[in-house]
């Protein structure tokens, strides 16, 4: 039996091998592909609903007056407590011993408890409650993402990873329109809309498990348990992984510059603009509608060129060109055409990033890959953080910098930042 890195060779019955475990995955099926991008739709669809329009909507009509201040508050909350949720999840996988395999199980587990607190969470009248659903919630949903972050380079030699990044990208992007559409239907019910979504991410993560069967983990080599080992874990050296390290803080800039402008579409579209909040919601869902096809055409574009060329950096630096044009365009026409130009070109630019982000991020991974569910996570901290962070920086900018006009200022120069972070990569070209 050969020895070689996983998911980046594959052995003479067709599977990838983990070989400090004696673990090995199936080599990804025809299926698995379609499989990330539809889950990918529901769980962003989930993301986007919720972040964008139901949980906004649900504290504006608490409190009309603070509701700018509750929203970050609830925010910040659940980032504290969802800071680390995929890494340990991740790592918990990673040692994970079941007939399902690693990862399986917590994505199972997290999609199931997810559903239950969305079925509670539309009845909750009080800031205090809604922080405690939505932080369990966050931190559910992540026990989902990250453990399928990890089948990716579980699965995927080098040569592939290009595209199935551009299907989480696919799949991110129709996910934010379709949840940001659907979910202004139930902007007159909102809790129903929690539960749709909510049954929504457990049934076709149900699916993903029974058509995309991993191989057993039970009898793998595993370490004796350790809390010191199992926390030092998680201090991934700068200094001997700089990659690793200059990885972390791109996705870190690059998503706090895109989710700060996300995160407020809403209220952007309610107190800049000046909309009311019916015509907002369904404006919204306009503006997740229209980037639709020009991320779509970018994502397969560069998630198919990226891997032909063996290059990931040039397609982010393109990424941010265009982002920086989009997040102008609300500056110089305030008005739904420069929010609906934005769209477009963001679609466009954010398609390019998600198509070979991913991609970049499974190739700096450290060591041979054996720990991918914890090191993935580790990364995906660097989405979490600014994610979750988004609505109080923004509201920090917003009322200390003379309002909105600022917040697109700083999602420029945060996705500048990110670009710039990527030029010392040597690893990856």
């Amino acid at each position: 039996m050969s020895t070689h890195t996983p998911g980046s060779d594959v052995d003479s019955d067709g599977r990838t091998e983990l070989t400090s475990t004696g673990l090995r995955s199936p080599l990804a099926t025809k299926a698995l592909l379609p499989s990330i991008a539809v889950t990918s739709v529901f769980l962003f669809a989930t993301y986007a609903a919720l972040t964008g329009i139901l949980l906004p909507a649900q504290v504006a009509l608490l409190d009309e007056d603070n509701k700018i201040a509750n929203l970050a508050i609830v925010s910040t909350v659940s980032f504290i407590f969802t800071l680390f949720a995929q890494p340990i999840v991740g790592a918990f996988s990673d040692r994970t011993r079941s007939r399902l395999g690693r990862r399986a199980p917590w994505m199972l587990i997290g999609a199931a408890v997810a559903m239950i607190f969305l079925l509670g969470l539309g009845g909750m009248q009080n800031v205090v409650w809604i922080t405690v659903f939505w932080v369990v919630i966050q931190v559910s949903l992540n026990a989902l993402q990250g453990p399928m972050s990890a089948i990716v380079p579980d699965r995927f030699p080098r040569s592939r990873r290009g595209m199935a990044s551009a299907m989480v990208g696919v799949g991110t992007m129709i996910g934010a329109a379709v949840g940001t559409v659907v979910a202004g239907q139930f902007i007159n019910n909102i809790g129903l809309g929690y539960t749709v979504f909510g049954a929504g991410v457990l049934l076709v993560t149900v699916l993903f498990v029974l058509i995309n069967r991993d191989s057993s983990s039970v009898g793998g080599v595993i370490e004796p348990w350790s809390w010191k080992n199992f926390f030092a874990g998680f201090w991934i050296s700068p200094t001997a992984n700089p990659d690793f390290a200059w990885a972390f803080a791109a996705r870190f800039f690059f998503i706090l510059g895109y989710f700060v402008i996300a995160a407020y579409n809403l209220y952007i579209l309610t107190d800049y603009l000046k909309l009311p909040l019916a015509e907002a919601a369904a404006t919204a869902g306009l503006l997740a509608v229209v980037g639709v096809v020009p991320t779509l055409l970018s994502i397969v574009v560069a998630g198919w060129w990226s891997d032909k060329v063996g290059r990931r950096k040039v397609f982010i630096y393109a990424a941010t060109v265009f982002m920086v044009i989009g997040l102008s365009m609300p500056l110089l026409m305030p008005s739904v055409t420069g929010m609906l130009i934005m769209g477009i070109i963001n679609g466009f630019g954010f398609g390019l990033y998600m198509a070979c982000d991913t991609a970049l991020m499974t190739e700096v991974l450290p060591g041979d890959g054996v720990a991918a569910g914890k090191d993935l996570g580790i990364l995906n901290v660097a989405t979490n953080i600014p994610q979750a962070m988004s609505p109080a920086v923004a509201a920090i900018i917003i009322g200390s910098f003379g309002g909105f006009p600022a917040l697109f200022v700083f999602a420029m120069i945060a996705v500048v930042i990110a670009a710039l972070v990527l030029v010392p990569i040597k690893s990856v070209r």
